[in-house]
């Protein structure tokens, strides 16, 4: 809480603050940062090993890999979420379960299981994409800003 707001607080919540401040349970931080840092690690590990099959037993090479690639790591996220697995991981691991194909794929789905009651085009669809909706706009705004300047250097480089 910032100075200028413990001024403003009465004595009996400056007490109740204090006495909470004491209490709490202390983070550990570095504890949950090598947490995340190896499980988002190992997620992407696996993502490099699934690119590097597809290159070797399907004849990809490293640039037309990486559509099959995300396309795999999207679908054992999905599952995962399905069977109550990603869920364990991200508990565990916090932010490094939020590599972000996986995570977003994560998002979607669990979003989409969890309003399957209310129907599929009312509870599904319609909440399926609320946490995942702005990633997208955003998504999509930043490719057109990208586009744009790319067309600009593209135009002042062929003059």
């Amino acid at each position: 809480m910032s100075d200028q707001k413990k001024k403003n607080l009465t004595p009996v919540q400056q007490e109740y603050h204090s006495l909470a401040k004491k209490r709490e349970i202390p983070r550990p931080i570095l504890k949950n940062c090598l947490k995340a840092f190896l499980v988002g690690g190992f997620i992407c590990f696996i993502g490099q090993f699934v690119q590097t099959f597809y290159v070797h037993f399907f004849e990809f090479n490293e640039r037309t890999a990486g559509n099959p690639t995300v396309a795999t790591m999207i679908f054992v996220a999905v599952l995962l979420t399905g069977f109550g697995v990603y869920d364990r991981i991200g508990q565990f691991a916090g932010a490094g379960s939020a590599v972000p194909v996986t995570g977003f794929a994560n998002s979607v789905a669990s979003a989409a299981i969890e309003h399957r009651s209310e129907g599929y085009v009312l509870g599904v669809g319609g909440n399926m994409f609320k946490l995942a909706g702005s990633v997208i706009v955003f998504g999509t705004f930043a490719a057109f800003v990208i586009a744009i300047i790319k067309t600009i250097i593209v135009q002042w480089g062929g003059l």
